[in-house]
């Protein structure tokens, strides 16, 4: 770090992250990222780790914040590998840097906050996202992104809807950015944004554990880690949205394409063969939801998402779904890949 300043304020923002990555309506599994600035360095999450480890481990990497900002000004594909402007010097634990570094290089301010908050995501798939957004953030100085892949095709958009003062961008189909010159700040308006993006999320019963368990059978099929995922499959305009198809790009990262929904008299080896391969998760209408025996704890934290995201979604909205394509980039994209190797080793 360039000075005691500089050091406090990244230990602060450590402190935050952890606080963030534990709250499961901000953010899950390897989602979301945080950043600080100091002088000429930018210190941000490291790809594949988790925010709420961020006290326990050294999740973040240094960053050269000018070379990475020329590359993305000149379009150059290189913008899009931001390991390539890592610090090694200072990065130990030879991480690579997140997959969205350009997005925080270009906001301005010195702290930046990206979360994947259920409220707005849930927001943001809706087609009327932008218009339902400003009456809610009336005053503040904020902007709406269109969907683009993560990386540098997000940094572009980002910089064609950039206007000087805005420190907070709604991501369509993705989530949320908020930013300021201190840790302390950038967690005010955080917590500013969330409140006014709020909203309630329709209440469900609980899930048929035995039915469920029954419906499993010996498959090696499981339940959620967490009993809330059961909820998209429980009610039943929750499991019409999720059988639409992909809605932002953690769920296809960690999920796959959309949600697989069993129908009426399927099991679980039913469902297999009609799929011809075995489902991460499996969605059973009125009762919940399996996992596959192997699914990893990103998976499991996804299907949370997934639930707490669908039951806060308008029933008579119009939504945005992922398109084939935008679902096939984010598959084969080799930041995400790695990103996945990381995850099932347990990160």
């Amino acid at each position: 770090m360039a000075t005691d300043a500089d050091a406090q304020e990244l230990a602060a923002l450590r402190s935050l992250s952890a606080d963030i990555g534990r709250n499961p309506h901000l953010t899950q599994a390897a989602g979301g990222n945080t950043s600080l600035k100091a002088a000429d360095t930018l210190w941000i999450k490291a790809s594949g780790t988790w925010l709420k480890d961020a006290l326990a481990e050294d999740i973040m990497v240094p960053v050269a914040i000018g070379p990475l900002l020329k590359a993305v000004e000149q379009r150059d594909p290189a913008a899009d590998q931001p390991q390539a402007f890592a610090i090694e010097a200072l990065n130990s634990r030879g991480l690579r840097p997140s997959i969205e570094t350009t997005v925080h290089a270009l906001m301005p301010q010195r702290v930046v906050l990206h979360v994947h908050c259920v409220d707005t995501i849930s927001l943001a798939v809706q087609a009327d996202c932008e218009a339902r957004v400003a009456k809610r953030l009336d005053g503040l100085e904020w902007a709406y992104v269109p969907y683009r892949r993560p990386g540098l095709p997000l940094a572009q958009g980002i910089a064609e809807r950039l206007r000087p003062g805005v420190d907070v961008l709604i991501l369509a189909n993705h989530g949320l950015v908020v930013a300021a010159e201190t840790v302390a700040e950038a967690e005010l308006l955080l917590r500013r944004v969330t409140q006014l993006l709020a909203r309630p999320a329709r209440k469900v019963t609980g899930p048929d554990f035995a039915a469920l368990t029954a419906l499993a059978g010996d498959t090696g099929y499981r339940l959620p880690a967490d009993v809330e995922a059961h909820a998209v499959a429980i009610d039943p305009e929750s499991c019409r949205i999720a059988s639409g198809g992909s809605l932002y790009p953690d769920h296809v990262i960690f999920l796959g394409k959309g949600s697989v929904v069993a129908g009426p008299g399927e099991d679980v080896k039913r469902v297999v063969e009609r799929c011809g391969t075995a489902p991460i998760a499996i969605l059973f209408p009125g009762l919940g939801v399996l996992m596959r025996g192997d699914a990893s704890a990103g998976a499991d934290a996804m299907q949370r998402c997934l639930a707490d995201v669908t039951a806060r979604i308008d029933v008579a909205a119009r939504l945005n779904y992922l398109t084939a394509a935008e679902n096939d980039e984010l598959i084969n994209w080799d930041a995400e890949q790695y990103r996945q190797k990381l995850n099932a080793a347990g990160n």
